[in-house]
């Protein structure tokens, strides 16, 4: 009996001790200093963004401003896919052909093609006068287009970038940096459409109203596409855009995907071959020693209450954390060295919360808290109608449904008060008991002695007398 006792209390006391636990904010664990140290670049300026998290893997001068060239055209055809029609015509205006020069597909005065012809011969060919056509048709007029230009990229972020033309030849007041070129890459690369042209190693044009022969297209991205020499060819590439003017020097924006990563990497203001070699350079660093994480897949302390939510934990519907969300930390490091926080998100939105991670005090990650509507069926505690009135069930039904809430703290000092009554029962059945012991052996003591002896004896006596 003894023992048993000892056992509950035991098992109950363990229990009492984990809500406790549980209902105490830890401490959270202070991220690592560690960050691999990059790669020495040729380049002026220079920077790694994570595609889906922004996160920044490694720069170098990233917001110094510099002449972008024609990587403008990243810009020009975001614009375009998010303004216009693949389907629509084209008109070659004769400023379109006058006031462009360099790289191009010799258009002709009042050609006609589709905006999707002319998308690919931006990215691919670097075609001037399809970008200058592709902004008058977009914009109505180029100064129209130019300041939807710089309306997008205030829109992104950007803070050191002034686009004066769509094609990126050079004006002394169009100038951006790779911190803000990487911010356009990242917005034009949620585009599906954008993706598939950047990535594209060959395109053909078919005949115009002005050319009877077709015009075959290739990438001028040596990391995608061998357009002069397959040296620079990366098996990861996935697309970008290629940039060079006298001024600017060679520029280029690329992506590459692996493990899970898609990388942008944007290098400016470097002499030829330099731009392929940083990149390489870059995207082995950032591939060898960088990892992508699931939020979702791996972050507990939401679930389990030591994730401060502060009002989410009272006034928000049952949460869950987004799947879509990722951290990107070094692969020498652990999901747990990363310091989240949370923030409440808007109440007219399914987010109700974002969490942000930080290591080694850079942002490396985020995932919004969004909620789930849970609710359950309302109680009934008798069979009377709703009203007087006549209502069907359905209605009845819909009237009286009421959202679930779940504290999670209040949950717990209910579940501790409980386990706090039951120990407290087990300890009074336990003193009962051992009154009840002390009470028998006392009783025991106060009973008179048997005479079953003296009379045995005296039995014995007489018999001895005969």
């Amino acid at each position: 009996m003894k023992k048993y006792l000892k056992k509950v209390m035991g098992v109950g006391l363990a229990i009492v001790c984990t809500i406790c636990s549980l209902t105490i904010n830890p401490v959270t664990a202070k991220a690592s200093d560690f960050w691999p140290e990059g790669p020495a670049v040729e380049s002026a300026s220079a920077i790694v963004m994570e595609a889906s998290t922004g996160t920044i893997l490694y720069e170098k001068n990233s917001r110094d401003m510099h002449y972008p060239a024609s990587i403008t055209k990243i810009m020009t055809t975001l614009l375009a896919l998010e303004n216009g029609n693949l389907s629509d015509v084209v008109t070659f205006s004769d400023d379109a052909i006058d006031k462009t020069e360099g790289s191009g597909i010799f258009r002709d005065y009042g050609e006609q093609m589709t905006l999707e012809q002319c998308l690919y011969a931006v990215m691919l060919n670097s075609a001037n006068e399809c970008a200058y056509a592709v902004a008058e048709h977009v914009g109505g007029t180029i100064e129209n287009f130019v300041n939807m230009m710089n309306t997008k990229a205030a829109e992104l972020g950007c803070q050191n970038t002034h686009f004066n033309n769509p094609h990126g030849l050079h004006d002394d007041n169009h100038y951006t940096c790779a911190y803000d070129m990487a911010l356009i890459a990242k917005a034009a690369w949620q585009n599906e459409t954008f993706r598939i042209i950047t990535g594209t190693p060959r395109y053909t044009i078919p005949p115009t109203n002005k050319h009877v022969e077709q015009t075959d297209l290739q990438n001028h991205n040596e990391m995608l596409y061998p357009f002069r020499t397959n040296k620079y060819v990366y098996d990861y590439c996935v697309g970008g855009k290629t940039g060079y003017t006298q001024m600017a020097n060679s520029t280029l924006v690329t992506y590459a995907q692996k493990d899970g990563m898609t990388l942008i990497c944007v290098v400016m203001d470097v002499k030829s071959p330099g731009q392929w070699n940083d990149t390489r350079a870059l995207f082995d660093y950032c591939f060898d020693n960088f990892q992508l994480l699931n939020v979702a897949d791996n972050e507990t302390r939401l679930e389990n209450g030591e994730m401060n939510t502060g009002v989410l934990n009272t006034t928000e519907d049952f949460v869950k954390i987004d799947e879509t969300g990722s951290i990107v930390i070094p692969k020498t490091a652990s999901f747990n060295d990363t310091v989240a926080t949370v923030e409440k998100g808007s109440e007219d939105s399914e987010v109700a919360g974002v969490i942000s991670y930080t290591y080694a005090d850079r942002v490396v990650g985020n995932a919004n808290i969004v909620m789930t509507n849970a609710t359950i069926e309302p109680f009934r505690f008798s069979n009377e109608t709703v009203n007087d009135t006549s209502v069907e069930g359905t209605e009845a039904d819909s009237d009286q449904e009421k959202t679930f809430r779940i504290n999670f703290r209040s949950i717990l000092r209910v579940i501790l008060i409980i386990a706090g009554i039951g120990i407290l029962i087990l300890v009074i059945l336990f003193l009962i008991a051992k009154f009840r012991i002390w009470q028998r052996k006392l009783s025991f003591q106060k009973r008179p002695k048997s005479p079953y002896k003296t009379i045995k004896q005296t039995k014995r006596k007489r018999r001895r007398r005969r």
